[in-house]
């Protein structure tokens, strides 16, 4: 069951800066996001543990990428690293500036990072933030280097309407970033309602115990068909 294998995440290291990381051969999953996007929450629940992942009460103010081991205790088989959230106008511009190098050192050039699952919020759509994180990484992820999933979070607070238009939307994008060789993902998530978790944890999975391959066509008029929808 792949949940169970979520379920196993546990606590690794912490670094304020690149360098600091630990080396490894294992596949990496980053989790990003706008600060208030839901990304400890979606971490936490994928992992069924309440504070594994730690939100601050100030947004914005969690400057560290924390390192998460999944897998057997004595046999981990996939890292994953939870990235600061960015996004919120309080914090300090120097901060801003640090972190905006450190994610982009780290999501530009980690060579062992092997996927990407991007936080947004459902009711907002993709920010201009959120795009310009997609910009960056569409070059590893157009060639296949890196895998890439959108969770649109908080999908319990929209009706269906809204729900499918969210989709709709995030796809199009998505479809101009997506080409033969990528695996690019896009599924609704609710921590509270357990949307999404099966779906994110099947699809987590396979990135690490599959070989790559090409994603299969999207089928654009139907989305609720499958629950995470592929790009095509």
């Amino acid at each position: 069951m792949v949940l169970g294998w979520t379920h196993t995440a546990r606590f690794l290291t912490t670094a304020s800066e690149l360098v600091h990381l630990p080396a490894s051969e294992l596949p990496e999953i980053a989790f990003v996001g706008r600060s208030n996007a839901g990304k400890s929450t979606a971490i936490n629940t994928l992992a069924q543990q309440k504070r594994l992942a730690f939100a601050s009460k100030t947004p914005g103010r969690t400057q560290h990428i924390n390192l998460f081991e999944v897998g057997p205790k004595d046999a981990a088989n996939a890292w994953f690293a939870d990235l600061p959230g960015y996004g919120y106008a309080a914090v300090a511009r120097t901060a801003k500036l640090r972190w905006q190098k450190v994610m982009a050192d780290y999501l530009g050039i980690r060579r062992s990072l092997s996927g990407v699952v991007l936080m947004v919020d459902s009711r907002l759509g993709l920010t201009d933030l959120d795009k310009q994180l997609l910009e960056f990484v569409t070059p590893r992820v157009r060639n296949g280097e890196i895998k890439l999933l959108v969770l649109l979070t908080k999908s319990d607070k929209l009706n269906r309407k809204e729900a499918d238009a969210a989709l709709y939307s995030t796809l199009a994008h998505l479809n101009t970033i997506a080409t033969a060789e990528s695996d690019v993902w896009v599924t609704l998530f609710s921590a509270l309602k357990k949307q999404g978790v099966a779906d994110v944890a099947a699809i987590l999975h396979e990135w690490v115990h599959t070989v790559p391959a090409a994603a299969a066509e999207a089928s654009p008029s139907a989305p609720a068909a499958d629950p995470a929808t592929p790009a095509a």
